[in-house]
């Protein structure tokens, strides 16, 4: 029996296994990242319903809003999102999350001539929100990842 460096024994990887949970990330023998994408998304919404009285509390400041979004919410949708190779589907369903975060956290806003309250758009949401956005987020942790491979491969040639 061969221990490979993942902890998985040869004898397992070439039986017929098909799911396999490992530091938090399922693995499948046919590698569907959809459902690692959907999962840490659902944790992410998990996450955001049970801090959704603080988001929309008008006792915290939005600055402090923004860093529980950013230092309690984010990690649980971020997470292995180095690896994720997503479609448009997924990343607009990103994109709708963050904007739903956004605004509970921002409120509705009361329309000037009309005096009605709506909600807030993309484009109003990205202008209060100064940090980037998941998407720029996940790429930028993609292209660390990749220098981190890359150094990792000369290093050991």
């Amino acid at each position: 029996m061969l221990f490979l460096s993942s902890g998985f024994t040869k004898r397992n990887v070439r039986s017929g296994w098909k799911t396999c949970k490992y530091l938090g990330t399922t693995l499948t023998n046919q590698s569907f990242i959809q459902d690692e994408i959907k999962s840490s998304w659902m944790s992410g919404n998990a996450c955001y319903h049970s801090a959704q009285n603080i988001l929309c509390s008008s006792l915290l400041s939005k600055n402090i809003k923004i860093k529980i979004y950013g230092i309690i919410i984010m990690p649980f949708v971020l997470y292995g999102c180095e690896t994720w190779l997503f479609t448009l589907r997924e990343e607009r369903r990103l994109r709708v999350f963050e904007n739903r975060v956004l605004r509970r956290i921002f409120g509705p806003k009361r329309d000037e001539v009309t005096g009605e309250w709506r909600k807030l758009h993309k484009v109003v949401l990205n202008d209060l929100y100064c940090s980037p956005n998941i998407i720029r987020v996940i790429k930028s942790r993609r292209m660390r990842w990749a220098g981190h491979v890359a150094y990792m491969g000369r290093k050991e040639v």
